[in-house]
């Protein structure tokens, strides 16, 4: 199935990896491209954004670069102007910036460590959509996607304290619904996915033993991949998902619906 997003545009933030392989903003970024978008790539680091929009422009596709730091309003804020500058409208918001770290509890946090998760994770999320909802109205509507984490769904009980991060991701599952409940008649749509033990670059540094402990303790034995979660946001981006709004869609293996028992 090809076009899917065929004449509408996207922007994805923390679209380019930190590292080798396929983060779950490229993936994205390449299937929204794939399906006929025309997409904005979002990063703080502009020449690994431009590898992968050179990348995208070799299979034929149509990617633009915008560079810059989004936890800054007037960045987000040029960062929706260059989309509608670039390509005349703005129809998809895939709001992939995050960061892991933040390990500690209440009691061990600092402040500091706590402001700059939040800041990352949460605050650059409203920064963005706050700047592209206008451009989306003035599109006739559009879609929002939030990443969140099992983080904000499970807590990592049984890991080192992440108190930070599960509060900033469970976050973006209010603003999530709060988006969608105040936008609901304007068709503009708001869905949340929650990434479960994906092995992306993000994670690659935990080494060999936690990859296999993180696949482990998934229901289906199995690991998933950054393209796992690219395929469920091309649905939310699309027309398919018209009457989807308010939902998060764990893409996780079922380790958010089924729990085990120890045995």
């Amino acid at each position: 199935m090809a076009g899917r997003l065929e004449g509408k545009v996207a922007v994805v933030t923390g679209a380019a990896p930190r590292g080798e392989g396929v983060g779950n903003g490229m993936a994205t970024a390449i299937l929204f491209a794939r399906e006929g978008a025309r997409v904005v790539l979002v990063n703080r680091n502009a020449e690994r954004a431009e590898t992968l929009a050179r990348q995208i422009r070799d299979e034929g596709g149509a990617a633009a670069v915008f560079a810059g730091d989004v936890a800054k309003p007037e960045v987000a804020e040029a960062m929706a102007a260059f989309a509608v500058d670039t390509y005349g409208r703005l129809d998809i918001l895939h709001n992939n910036v995050g960061i892991g770290g933040g390990v500690g509890t209440p009691e061990g946090v600092a402040l500091e460590t706590w402001n700059k998760v939040l800041e990352v994770n949460l605050t650059t999320t409203m920064l963005c959509t706050k700047y592209c909802l206008p451009r989306m109205k003035a599109s006739g509507g559009g879609s929002v996607i939030m990443v969140s984490s099992i983080a904000g769904a499970l807590g990592l009980m049984g890991s080192a304290g992440a108190v930070a991060y599960s509060t900033a991701k469970a976050g973006l599952h209010g603003f999530t619904l709060s988006v969608a409940a105040d936008y609901a008649t304007q068709n503009i749509r708001a869905n949340c996915i929650i990434v479960g033990s994906v092995h992306t670059p993000m994670v690659a540094g935990m080494g060999d033993e936690a990859r296999e402990r993180r696949k482990n303790m998934v229901p289906m034995k199995t690991e998933g991949t950054a393209w796992d979660v690219a395929h469920g946001a091309v649905y939310l981006a699309s027309d398919e998902s018209r009457w989807v709004t308010g939902i998060l869609l764990p893409i996780d293996g079922g380790l958010v619906a089924l729990r085990q028992w120890p045995r």
